[in-house]
C-alpha cells in the first residue's frame, strides 16, 4: 500500500518517544553534567600513576623511576628525575623513587606506550575527561603528588585489567618470598666455616741418611805423582 513505509516509520518513532518517558533501555538523551554516562572500561583518556595504600601514596608508587616512559613517549610530554636514596617498596625491596614525575597532559595524546612499556605496572591509563581550565600552561602540567591514585580507584575505572595485574604481582611477589627463603635456609645448613684457619703443618724432615762427600786419597794422589816420568838432563853443551 502506497505510504505503509512512512507509516511504519511513524509507528516506530511514537513508540520511542512514549518509551522514553517511563524506559531507561529507550533514554537518548543524558542531562548532562547533572548526570553522567558510565564510561566504558576500555575507554582511556591520559596516564596516572599506581600508588599501593591510599594513605600514603608518594610512599607506596610502584614507580622506581626507571625512566623508560619518559624515554619511550613520542611527544616527550614526561619528565622524570630519580631520586638520590633508596626506600621500601610494597615488596620491602629498596628501590629508588621519583622525586619528580611531570606529565604535560597538553601535549600527551593517550596513545597508551607508557602503559604498555612499563615492566612495574605502575603507569595506568584514566578516565578523566574534564580537564578544561582557563590557562593551557601551568594547570595541564600535572606533578606526581595530581597523578598518584591508589589501587583501589585502578579496580574501579579498568577491573578486569587491575584484577589480572594483581594476580600476577602476588605470584612474582610469592615467588620472590619462597626464593629468600630456600636461600636463606641454604645458607643456614652450609657448614660455618671457622674464623682463623690453622695453617698446614710443615713436612717432616726426610730419614734417610745422605752419602758423605769423600775427600780424595792422598797415597793415590801421590801414586800419580810417582808414576809420572823423572825429566831428562840438558843436553851437554859442544
Amino acid at each position: 500500500m502506497l505510504g505503509s513505509g512512512l507509516i511504519k516509520g511513524l509507528a516506530v518513532t511514537a513508540k520511542n518517544l512514549a518509551g522514553s518517558f517511563h524506559d531507561p533501555a529507550r533514554f537518548v538523551t543524558t542531562e548532562y553534567p547533572e548526570v553522567k554516562t558510565k564510561l566504558p572500561e576500555n575507554y582511556r583518556n591520559f596516564p596516572f600513576l599506581v600508588s599501593e595504600n591510599a594513605d600514603d601514596p608518594m610512599g607506596t608508587l610502584r614507580c622506581v623511576a626507571c625512566q623508560i616512559c619518559e624515554k619511550e613517549c613520542p611527544p616527550q610530554c614526561i619528565y622524570i628525575e630519580k631520586s638520590k636514596d633508596k626506600k621500601p617498596d610494597a615488596a620491602g625491596k629498596m628501590q629508588l623513587y621519583p622525586a619528580v614525575f611531570d606529565i604535560d597532559i597538553s601535549v600527551c595524546m593517550s596513545c597508551q606506550i607508557c602503559v604498555e612499556v612499563c615492566p612495574f605496572d605502575a603507569i595506568k591509563m584514566d578516565q578523566v575527561f574534564e580537564i578544561a581550565t582557563p590557562d593551557r600552561f601551568q594547570p595541564l602540567l600535572l606533578d606526581r603528588n595530581q597523578l598518584a591514585k591508589p589501587n583501589s580507584y585502578f579496580h574501579e575505572v579498568h577491573p578486569t585489567e587491575a584484577a589480572e595485574v594483581d594476580a600476577r604481582l602476588t605470584a612474582e611477589r610469592k615467588a620472590a618470598e619462597e626464593k629468600a627463603k630456600a636461600a636463606a635456609a641454604a645458607k643456614a645448613a652450609a657448614p660455618a666455616k671457622p674464623a682463623g684457619a690453622a695453617p698446614a703443618p710443615a713436612a717432616p724432615p726426610s730419614t734417610t741418611p745422605t752419602k758423605p762427600a769423600q775427600a780424595p786419597d792422598p797415597g793415590s794422589r801421590r801414586g800419580d805423582e810417582g808414576s809420572a816420568e823423572p825429566s831428562k838432563p840438558p843436553p851437554p853443551a859442544a
